[in-house]
């Protein structure tokens, strides 16, 4: 009979983070018997991570792969956490929201603690399949401020225009000119500041020669513009993990999947609601700007439509095309050779 070898003790940690403080919650098993579930809070500050780290060395908690650490995905308030288990040899995993909620089964009650327990008891039962999360890299994380800064700028610009357009319609001219020179000032502040935060988002990609060689690679692709190249980057870290084609287009909310059980249920494939809106929302204008100057994405899509196709279907066919290309040339390291050009 083989000897079967299991770890002596093992550290599972789920803290639900938010804003200002981080709940943790923490299980030393013996031999994957479970314990009870200890429970602290932290800032989610400098010093709040020092005392997270008092905490940790109390108990006794293993600085290897004996460890193993789950939050959600929040957007910039675990960078500090993200950092510390980066420096400290912590195995952390940044789950999907979502999917974790899904995962617990039907939940009633919600606040912080209880959070993060369950986020802790997950950890407890998925252990063996949770990917830790790559180092972080500064780069990508100023990347990313930047990326979001553009976006929030580019979304009060057009609101301030859609509000302009509107007053056109509904008011007397000398009173929508009174508001339009008002406005004037503050849109050529934010037009300023989109053309700074632009040049400051190039020369952060100029500055990594890794970085800066699978953005040319992204810009050799029909379709992809400086900024969703960008984009593409920084959601990806850099393509750290090689994501496939599909995986790409699942994680934008592009692939199509099927609805079928039995003989009584049998749909047609539908995209998810769930993906990256901004990175599907950045396809769209690729697509859009694809079809009026990309010959190949042209004829491709008056091809399907003259097939009876609906455009939705079209664009987002079109979107998939996009993202098997971007998966393949960082995938070989070569620009992408439009051979539809070439045969022309």
């Amino acid at each position: 009979m083989k000897n079967i070898t299991l770890p002596v003790r093992e550290f599972f940690i789920g803290i639900d983070v938010s804003k200002d403080t981080m709940d943790a919650a923490l299980m030393i098993c013996d031999y994957r018997r479970r314990d009870d579930i200890v429970n602290a809070q932290f800032k989610n500050n400098k010093t709040g991570m020092r005392e997270f780290d008092k905490w940790l060395i109390a108990n006794k908690v293993a600085r290897n792969e004996q460890s193993m650490l789950v939050i959600e995905n929040t957007g910039r308030y675990h960078y500090l956490l993200w950092d510390y288990c980066s420096k400290h040899d912590i195995r952390i995993h940044i789950g999907n929201g979502a999917h974790i909620k899904w995962s617990m089964g039907l939940a009633r009650g919600k606040n912080d603690r209880v959070d993060s327990e369950r986020l802790c008891d997950f950890c407890f039962k998925n252990v063996d399949v949770l990917k830790p999360a790559p180092k972080p890299d500064p780069t990508i994380l100023k990347l990313k401020v930047l990326i979001a800064t553009r976006t929030r700028l580019v979304r009060h610009r057009s609101g301030h225009k859609a509000d302009l357009a509107s007053l056109n319609c509904t008011m007397d001219g000398a009173f929508y000119e009174m508001v339009r020179k008002d406005l004037q000032s503050a849109l050529d502040g934010i037009a300023k500041s989109i053309e700074k935060v632009e040049l400051q988002i190039k020369k952060l990609i100029k500055s990594s020669d890794e970085i800066s060689k699978n953005y040319e690679l992204l810009l050799s692709v029909p379709g992809i513009g400086p900024v969703t190249a960008a984009y593409l980057i920084s959601c990806t870290f850099n393509f750290k993990t090689l994501p496939t084609g599909k995986q790409l287009a699942c994680y934008a909310g592009v692939a199509p999947f099927k609805k079928e059980s039995g003989s009584s249920i049998k749909g047609n494939a539908h995209v998810h609601k769930m993906g990256n809106k901004e990175l599907k929302r950045l396809l769209y204008l690729c697509v859009r700007s694809g079809v009026q100057y990309n010959a190949e994405y042209k004829h491709y899509y008056e091809r399907k439509r003259e097939e009876g196709k609906p455009e939705l279907f079209v664009i987002n066919a079109i979107k998939n095309k996009i993202l098997q290309r971007v998966a393949a040339v960082i995938r070989n390291g070569k620009a992408y050779v439009d051979k539809y050009a070439l045969a022309a």
